[in-house]
């Protein structure tokens, strides 16, 4: 972290430590996010890919500071291809990996992407010790699993992006079929980030009521299956790419509540031992977000017909997670 001096942006003041923030990988999701950060003014924020992209995280950061007078934010944005610059980050967010292809599944990404999270992590774990790390790549709630086993870091200081996202997805088909403002929905959705995610409608509101008094069983059934094929519908509309904004997005108001000490309650892939019966994994579930990452598992009262899904859920990451430890990736 540096002494902040001097700032051209308002709502910074003199005399302050400015927290720093990497995103780890320069694609259309780290990119975004950077933009995103350095928007909001959270601290100075490095953008860091592999040397083979040469200039290109570079490249990237010039373009977002440039926006800056135009934005109203001053932010120092970097852009590097090795760690030497992300050295003492604060909160490391990592979207390295290969993005989905059409045909492709999330579990299909796995041994590639554990591999380029597990060297991540390494680097993380020797550059900024203290760092909390959101994880973003996918397949996301194996991801995570990898990052924390690699880091060594406490649970609390490892958080996966994966609730939040299906939950924003939920928010805005809800809004569409009720045709209310997006703002007006308050959803929850647990469960692994994937095909076996948990949509709790029974927790989800319109303006505080319940969805299921403002909608018929076969709307909500509907919602419920566009809600788990979110991601896989992008990929298919965009045919060359998998979705970046609304991910983005998610990421930085994790990032937020985290640097700002919020103390938001988010739904993210948190490590388990014991809540939800789940041990060892890790799976969405509500949290609360603050300076210390996830200072808190909120534990709902779930019918036995929503256990039953929740359990669904952890056995398809349990899956993944045990060819990981097959192949050597995690420790068994």
């Amino acid at each position: 972290m540096r002494l902040l001096v001097k700032t051209a942006c308002a709502g910074k003041v003199e005399g302050v430590m400015t927290k720093k923030i990497t995103v780890v990988g320069a694609g259309n999701v780290g990119a975004t996010l950077a933009q995103r950060l350095a928007e909001k003014d959270l601290g100075d924020v490095v953008l860091v890919d592999v040397p083979q992209t040469e200039g290109m995280p570079a490249g990237k950061a010039l373009d977002i500071r440039q926006a800056g007078p135009l934005c109203g934010c001053g932010g120092r944005v970097t852009g590097a291809a090795e760690y030497g610059p992300t050295a003492g980050s604060d909160v490391v967010v990592i979207t390295a990996g290969v993005p989905r292809k059409p045909g492709m599944s999330r579990d299909d990404l796995l041994n590639i992407n554990a591999g380029i999270v597990k060297s991540v992590s390494e680097r993380i774990a020797e550059t900024s010790p203290q760092a909390i790390v959101v994880v973003v790549s996918n397949p996301l709630d194996a991801m995570a699993h990898v990052a924390l086993k690699t880091t060594g870091f406490p649970k609390n200081r490892v958080v996966g992006m994966a609730g939040a996202l299906d939950s924003a997805r939920m928010a805005v088909f809800l809004a569409e079929a009720l045709d209310v403002s997006v703002q007006d929905i308050r959803p929850m959705v647990l469960g692994g980030h994937g095909d076996t995610m948990v949509p709790l409608i029974r927790y989800t509101t319109c303006a505080g009521v319940p969805v299921s008094d403002l909608l018929s069983k076969e709307l909500l059934e509907a919602v419920v299956q566009r809600t788990r094929d979110g991601g896989a519908e992008i990929v298919k509309l965009l045919k060359t790419g998998s979705a970046y904004y609304a991910p983005s997005a998610a990421a930085a108001a994790m990032v937020e509540a985290i640097l700002r000490d919020q103390k938001r309650i988010f739904p993210c892939s948190a490590y388990l031992e014991g809540e939800y019966g789940v041990r060892g994994l890790f799976l969405g579930v509500p949290v609360k977000l603050g300076a210390r990452g996830i200072e808190q598992v909120i534990e709902l009262r779930l019918t036995e017909e929503e256990k039953a899904a929740l359990r669904k859920s952890a056995a398809a990451v349990e899956e993944l997670v045990a060819i990981l430890r097959k192949s050597a990736v995690v420790a068994a």
